[in-house]
């Protein structure tokens, strides 16, 4: 049973940081792809960020150069450092896992929600004026 949970989320003002864990558990971690997802109210989910086994990432338009995934193998843990947050930044934040699919070897092909498999329940980001 894969299990994924978030923490780190907070409230923040513009131009603040938070780092973002998500720890899993239940499966090897070092094949998987991982993302980062965020839903704000009234929006549909959208992609943040992806992370492959191999280190390799890709980032939504709308944070790079801001945010940066990285992750700890050893401790099955993925990461989202983000800095220079602003308020349209503010979302529930989720970590999903997916298994590699054939062909498909990079972090850039892995930022739709059905290329992921499994999903932690979500940390809160505010981020206020």
């Amino acid at each position: 049973q894969v299990h994924l949970m978030e923490s780190g989320g907070g409230s923040v003002q513009s131009g603040g940081s938070l780092r973002l864990s998500c720890a899993a558990s239940g499966y090897t971690y070092y094949r998987h792809y991982r993302g980062w997802f965020r839903q704000a109210p009234g929006k549909e989910r959208e992609w943040v960020a992806s992370i492959g086994p191999h280190g390799d990432t890709g980032y939504g338009d709308l944070v790079k150069g801001r945010f940066t995934a990285s992750q700890d193998n050893a401790n099955n843990t993925l990461y989202l450092q983000m800095n220079k947050l602003k308020p349209e930044d503010t979302a529930m934040y989720y970590c999903a896992v997916g298994l590699p699919r054939p062909g498909y070897y990079g972090a850039t092909y892995y930022l739709r929600e059905e290329d992921f498999d499994y999903w932690g329940q979500g940390t809160q980001v505010t981020v206020s004026s």
